[in-house]
């Protein structure tokens, strides 16, 4: 403050008023974030209620999103937002009619259109709640490619953002490992192989290599399940 050309500083007492209401805010802040991610919760529920089998495809591409996430290095608030954008990157197919669905067998033309509107779908229910602003933007994006042929809009290479990146080889990892009415899974080093393959056109080669070294420590765990944070619950490892 100034005052008669002299600057003074704040009173002790103006100061911890600032920090008391600093300390509001922030409450305030993760008191909308606790209050969005229980909403969000209910909408899992939802979901689960309408199609199992993407409810748990959520939790698993979760838990490998989050295996290269710390393989990656990232840690706090960055781990946290790739955690819910993993969790709800399909959202959107609450509203894909169940003829698409849940067919049982390829996707004619038509049908590929109607699934491809999920992203767009997921970005809409997501986008107004406080605090998942950068959530609804990396599930939004999550079936870009990292040569840019990828939907929606056509990002490319670093233009995706990292954690959409990551989601897309977790999503496609899962796509390719869970036994279907259609055909059975792959075992996950055929899976591997694929994703290597196609490193630099598909999928970011970093965060390949970054999945692949993570997925094989996590199997020297031997564990059976894996723990989301956000459920506060454990999942089988074994893909519907």
């Amino acid at each position: 403050m100034k005052k008669n050309n002299v600057f003074e500083l704040p009173s002790m007492s103006t100061t911890l008023s600032l920090i008391g209401m600093a300390s509001q805010v922030e409450a305030l802040k993760s008191d909308n974030k606790k209050i969005s991610e229980q909403a969000a919760r209910t909408i899992l529920k939802a979901l689960d209620a309408k199609d199992s089998y993407t409810f748990g495809h959520s939790m698993r591409v979760a838990y490998f999103s989050l295996v290269t996430g710390r393989e990656l290095g990232l840690i706090g608030e960055d781990l946290n937002e790739l955690e819910l954008s993993a969790i709800f990157h399909d959202i959107g197919k609450i509203g894909t009619p169940d003829a698409v669905l849940n067919k049982p067998s390829r996707l004619s033309e038509e049908e590929f259109h109607v699934m491809k509107q999920h992203p767009e779908k997921t970005y809409e229910i997501l986008q107004d709640f406080p605090h998942f602003e950068k959530i609804a933007l990396n599930a939004r994006y999550h079936h870009e490619r990292f040569d840019g042929k990828g939907y929606p809009i056509g990002l490319k290479g670093e233009e995706i953002p990292v954690a959409a990146r990551i989601i897309l080889i977790a999503d496609t990892f899962d796509a390719m490992t869970s036994t279907r009415p259609y055909r059975k899974g792959l075992p996950y080093e055929v899976a591997y192989s694929e994703l290597i393959q196609f490193s630099g056109t598909q999928f970011d080669p970093k965060l390949v290599r970054m999945f692949v070294e993570g997925m094989r420590k996590e199997a020297l765990k031997n564990e059976e399940e894996f723990f989301i944070p956000l459920m506060d619950r454990r999942f089988t490892k074994n893909a519907a």
